[in-house]
């Protein structure tokens, strides 16, 4: 009786980050920029929350207070493509991209299988060439030294680096979901529990 198991759709390895100290190593960094995403959205709240008060409150009392926020437009921007750049990894490995698998699910196993690891190899590699395209973004901003147009001047290296950080990071969770593929010799992707 202990020696026969049940198989089920997703190997538990899996849904703990993958088999291994640097599997658990890197879901953390994964869930650490996704939670680091969410702060970011919050922060977006609270910046045009305050941009909504001190708005309402040049219309009561007109001096009292400054009307606007210097760039909050463009901060919010940048904290914006942070959040986004930063949660895709962590959406990845959690399942929460969307899938149309309508046709994947019809096919036997062995070829979902197939069908599973072409598509991580092409999205790894888009996705690499994203990752360089964004660096060699970040190196031309420092190297003319771009500034926002805002109010504010911020170096564009600055939301381009975290832009770039999250590509880079999404690259790294489709090999580490490649990697859990092969290892686990069948399809992880069919679920919506899948990694």
């Amino acid at each position: 009786m202990g020696l026969v198991s049940a198989r089920t759709s997703t190997p538990s390895c899996l849904l703990n980050g993958g088999t291994g100290d640097m599997g658990r190593y890197l879901q953390k960094i994964y869930d650490y920029c996704g939670a680091l995403a969410g702060g970011l959205i919050l922060c977006i709240c609270l910046l045009i929350s305050a941009q909504i008060v001190l708005n309402a409150f040049g219309r009561f009392s007109p001096g009292t207070l400054p009307s606007t926020i210097p760039s909050y437009a463009n901060f919010s921007g940048y904290m914006l493509a942070g959040a986004t750049f930063l949660a895709l990894a962590h959406t990845l490995r959690s399942g929460g991209h969307i899938r149309v698998n309508l046709i994947t699910t019809r096919l036997p196993v062995r070829m979902q299988f197939l069908v599973e690891g072409f598509s991580l190899i092409v999205a790894a590699a888009l996705i690499g060439y994203a990752t360089w395209f964004m660096g060699n973004l970040v190196l031309e901003s420092v190297h003319y030294g771009d500034v926002s147009t805002g109010i504010v001047p911020i170096p564009l290296w600055i939301p381009q680096s975290v832009a770039t950080f999250g590509i880079a990071l999404l690259l790294v969770a489709l090999i580490h979901t490649f990697v859990d593929l092969l290892q686990a010799g069948e399809p992880i992707l069919s679920s919506p529990d899948e990694v």
